[in-house]
């Protein structure tokens, strides 16, 4: 049973959709905010002038945080929109309430990848070394450009140039400009950017190809490895690995879940290690198929402001044919793990005690969540913070991470050397030893979450390659390129 989401399709003007931490995905009409689109200067429909005055309009109808806004701040000191949201929102950010998570984006890109997973790009996600100017690749998309080239995980880029007559080394260009260096290196995501690389692959030599960004769908769930089950000694463990919370999921997860459900899987790991988010409706039907036994019960709380309070909401777990009753549960999490992720594993809190852990490091700490405010005329979608969720006990408060409020956190690296899902990834392996023997097998994670990362011993300190101004499908598959 669902309701109370779908409420809000009744009174917006502007189109809303749910993403990230909670709420619901509808569309629909109500009061009108006038403004809108892209362009500069002037005072047109699309002018600089009239998309910040749209902006502001939404904050100070919606923002999550109304006494969190800088009402002193000069619309004509900023000469973009993204600038000026950054310095009407910066109280909120400086109390970790909204790390850069209200954002302008287009909205043909954004539907174009929650419907299908589509993006341009290389169709890799990369990571880099705090301390040893490398890069390498920690994610491949089968349906993206590079893995044909012998893009996988754990390959290392080199060098990189427009071409083979000009590569410049990744060293150096860390060490001249960091990560943002290698960024512009590799190119606007267009389709038809070409580059040319110096590769490393996992055990193999260093080899030179050049590949060109195009369009592709993301599959959400790898048939490489997104979901097995995994023989444990003799007992079956599920496995699923989700990469973005998108549309396409849906059939993928209920597959996989049927599967586990047909061969008496009870005890699953949920790797989240780099999703960063996406839509509610997603996550929810990852909690139903979770949860067959307590269909009825509360899944999540949806929080607006004060003077939206009428638009509250409760979300409860639906019944699910694919659905199993899971009695122990271990996330994997990283500080790339955020929104939507962070949503299901709070979620599930309540229902598991202490039979759910987190293991790798700690997750980024989101537990808002945005609509989406739509100017159709100039393609502009502007994502505020507008609630916050909290699971059935009351519990939302993680914005310093996950770690803050599970039961068991177990520390565990990130082997990029070896491909997830994989018994033996160090992260897997961890949360397969907590299946098996509960918290005793674990060493507690510690940090913050946000930009960071624990470190394990012997193990280097890597971060998502992230630019300041995210993609569309960046925002939601953090280090894609």
């Amino acid at each position: 049973m669902k309701f109370g989401r779908a409420s809000l399709s009744a009174i917006l003007a502007v189109s809303l959709a749910a993403c990230g931490g909670g709420g619901g995905n509808s569309s629909g009409g109500g009061t009108p905010i006038a403004g809108g689109g892209s362009g500069g200067g002037g005072t047109g429909t699309c002018s600089l002038s009239s998309r910040q005055d749209f902006v502001k309009a939404v904050i100070d109808e919606w923002y999550l945080f109304p006494t969190l806004v800088d009402n002193s701040v000069n619309k004509s000191s900023f000469n973009d929109v993204q600038s000026y949201i950054d310095a009407l929102v910066a109280p909120a950010r400086a109390q970790s309430r909204d790390r850069f998570f209200s954002y302008i984006t287009s909205i043909e890109e954004e539907n174009a990848f929650f419907n299908s997973g589509s993006s341009a790009g290389f169709g890799i996600r990369l990571g880099y070394d705090t301390g040893a100017n490398r890069v390498f690749v920690i994610e491949s998309f089968e349906t993206g450009p590079a893995f044909p080239q012998g893009f996988d995980r754990g390959t290392e880029l080199i060098a990189v140039g427009t071409n083979a007559g000009n590569l410049q080394s990744i060293s150096s260009l860390m060490a001249s400009g960091g990560p943002q260096a290698v960024i512009d290196a590799l190119g606007p995501s267009d389709p038809g950017v070409t580059r040319s690389f110096v590769i490393r692959p996992v055990g193999g030599a260093d080899t030179t190809v050049t590949v060109s960004k195009a369009d592709f769908s993301l599959d959400p769930v790898s048939n490489r490895y997104g979901a097995q089950i995994i023989n444990d000694g003799g007992k079956l463990v599920g496995y699923i690995n989700l990469r973005t919370f998108i549309d396409s999921a849906d059939p993928d997860l209920r597959a996989a879940f049927d599967n586990f459900r047909q061969q008496g899987v009870t005890e699953v790991i949920l790797d989240l290690r780099y999703n960063g988010g996406g839509l509610v409706r997603i996550a929810e039907l990852f909690g139903d198929l979770l949860r067959r036994d307590n269909v009825g019960d509360v899944f999540s709380r949806t929080t607006l402001r004060a003077s939206k309070s009428s638009e509250n909401s409760t979300d409860l777990f639906g019944a699910q044919p694919q659905a199993i009753t899971a009695t122990k549960i271990a996330v994997i999490g990283r500080p790339g793990t955020a929104s939507a992720s962070e949503l299901v594993t709070n979620s599930m809190i309540p229902y598991l005690g202490n039979n759910i852990a987190l293991v790798g490091s700690n997750t980024f700490g989101k537990p808002v969540g945005q609509f989406a405010f739509d100017k159709a005329e100039c393609d502009d979608r502007l994502r505020v913070v507008t609630f916050r969720t909290e699971n059935s006990d009351g519990q939302g408060d993680y914005y310093t991470g996950l770690a803050s409020v599970m039961p068991n956190t177990c520390a565990a690296s990130d082997d990029i050397f070896t491909q997830l899902g994989d018994p033996n990834e160090a992260s897997v392996a961890q949360a397969l030893a907590f299946l098996r023997t509960g918290a005793a097998s674990c060493s507690a994670i510690s940090g913050g979450g946000q930009a960071t990362q624990s470190r394990t011993a012997g193990s280097p300190q890597r971060q998502l390659l992230q630019p300041r101004y995210p993609t569309a499908a960046q925002h939601e598959v953090p280090g894609l390129f």
